[in-house]
């Protein structure tokens, strides 16, 4: 079908939002720095728990005490603190001031381990220093391997807490060389064998799933504050199969890092982020659900979720959705942010073969300073990744083809971007039912449309370098009191005849003839 333009002019009216109406925190209000001594109470579109921190019994312990020495390797030492504090019925171990190393850490119920202000935790960067191989799962995908730096299995009650710092070993280590592929990691995997026969243990030249810096698996009443992570190898902040997460204050340092995700909310459910500073190789704040086969076969959803009151720099993305979704991913309440920086500022990531979606999503109250677009819909990915799959072109609906729907994002103020919105979603499964509201926006573009049903814009003022808006396979588009501040007042509509339908602007229809 060949396309057409159509010119709207559009009288530059007065928005019903404000500067002033729209009360949106400033970079100086939210991170580290701004984190008060109590947890606010929660409020959220969706039932979800008040969360507590974790109490632990007085009992203490340093390092010291198990015989461990400034600026030898002390794996063995920690983990015996940590031992005989579970043993005692918990407590906390105390790394004091000073240069450590160490490989793997695996914390106990009822224990907190506690990084003083000064302390330096460095990380090893060699495969045996994370042996013998424990459960797993990277990248969506379960197996038995390295784990996390910081890891622990079927826990209660355990805590990281401290100003001090944890600092990975970079990619020039034994760990990076042995990694996978993660490009083409399905690959890899033999979804044949069941998880506890999947054995990367990087013996006889065999890959290594690399390991995450601070990653529980299967913990419920986890509290990670205070401490600062650098250099990490892989994701940093990984708490997969968890309940009840409080993760607040930290800082994430991973630029120039390739997959040094700030933070990666796997299939947990009733967590919260808040007052978190990153600037990150990767996505800061990502929330995942399982990949393809393997997490349709574990089948379990990220849900509850509140983000709030966190500061990015750098980053792929503010907070990305995906693109990991086999489980699900919903009721997620991101508010009170600054995001500034990012390349995306709110990232909605998806693939034809990950499977599920996500549903009932909310964002209110944020800033956003994005170097691409401040709103992405990234539905159909690289050919480089997913083959002909990436490809926008009709396919049929199965298990494997997910879907984003029922989201609302309002209360947003963008500083500055490429696009407003940039939508680009499955021919079979349109990203459905999005509703933006009281928006101030300045874009280089305003919008580009992709395979979406059921969008509304309402009390927007979009201030755009480029007034074109291009539209494709898009149904049900609403616009209500939405005001364009373009050159010379003209909005170019640039769609295909026939290709839309039920398209309007304050009632009036867009749909071409």
């Amino acid at each position: 079908m060949r396309m057409r333009e159509l010119l709207l002019t559009v009288m530059l009216c007065i928005c019903s939002v404000t500067s002033a109406q729209l009360i949106i925190p400033t970079a100086e209000e939210v991170g580290p720095a701004a984190m008060p001594d109590t947890i606010a109470p929660i409020h959220a579109p969706f039932d979800m728990p008040q969360l507590q921190r974790p109490v632990f019994p007085d009992y203490q312990m340093s390092i010291k005490k198990m015989g461990a020495k400034e600026g030898k390797f002390v794996r063995q030492q920690i983990q015996a603190a940590i031992d005989a504090v579970a043993a005692h019925g918990g407590g906390t171990v105390i790394i004091p001031k000073g240069n450590w190393y160490t490989g793997r850490i695996e914390l106990k119920t009822n224990v907190c381990l506690h990084i003083d202000e000064g302390a330096n935790v460095y990380f090893s960067g060699d495969v045996k220093d994370y042996l013998p191989v424990v459960f797993t799962r990277s990248a969506g995908i379960e197996a038995m391997s390295m784990g996390a730096m910081i890891y622990a299995n079927g826990q209660q009650n355990i805590g990281i807490t401290g100003t001090g710092h944890l600092i990975g070993p970079g990619r020039d280590c034994e760990l990076w060389r042995k990694n996978p592929g993660y490009g083409s990691f399905d690959s890899h995997v033999n979804y044949d064998l069941p998880p506890t026969e999947r054995i990367y243990d990087g013996r006889d030249s065999s890959s290594v799933y690399l390991p995450t810096f601070i990653g529980p698996v299967n913990c419920q009443n986890v509290l990670i504050e205070g401490v600062d992570l650098t250099q990490c190898v892989f994701w940093n902040i990984v708490p997969t199969y968890c309940d009840s997460v409080i993760i607040r204050g930290t800082k994430v340092h991973s630029v120039g890092l390739p997959m040094g995700d700030g933070m990666d909310i796997e299939s947990s459910r009733n967590v919260l982020i808040e007052y978190n500073f990153l600037e990150t190789g990767d996505d800061n704040i990502t929330i995942k659900a399982g990949r393809g086969i393997d997490g349709l076969r574990v089948n379990r959803p990220c849900e509850n979720l509140i983000i709030r009151r966190n500061l990015t720099a750098i980053g792929h993305g503010g907070v990305t959705c995906g693109s990991e979704t086999a489980g699900m991913i919903r009721d997620i309440y991101v508010h009170d942010n600054v995001f500034q920086g990012t390349s995306v500022g709110l990232r909605f990531k998806t693939r034809r073969p990950r499977g599920g979606g996500g549903e009932n999503l909310y964002y209110e109250r944020n800033r956003i300073k994005a170097a691409k677009e401040a709103i992405s819909f990234d539905m159909l990915g690289a050919a480089i990744y997913v083959g002909g799959l990436s490809a926008r072109v009709p396919m049929p609906f199965d298990p494997f083809t997910p879907a984003y729907r029922n989201i609302v994002i309002r209360d947003l103020i963008i500083e500055n971007a490429s696009y407003f919105l940039k939508v680009n979603g499955i021919p079979e499964s349109p990203a459905r039912n999005v509703t933006i509201e009281r928006i101030q926006s300045h874009s280089r573009r305003l919008m580009l449309l992709n395979d979406i049903n059921m969008l509304t814009l309402r009390d927007c003022r979009l201030s755009a370098d480029n007034g074109d808006i291009e539209v494709s396979q898009a149904r049900n588009v609403y616009l209500e009191n939405v005001s364009f501040e373009v050159p010379e007042g003209k909005v170019a509509w640039k769609m295909k005849e026939g290709d839309n339908e039920n398209l309007f602007i304050d009632g009036k229809s867009l749909t071409l003839p």
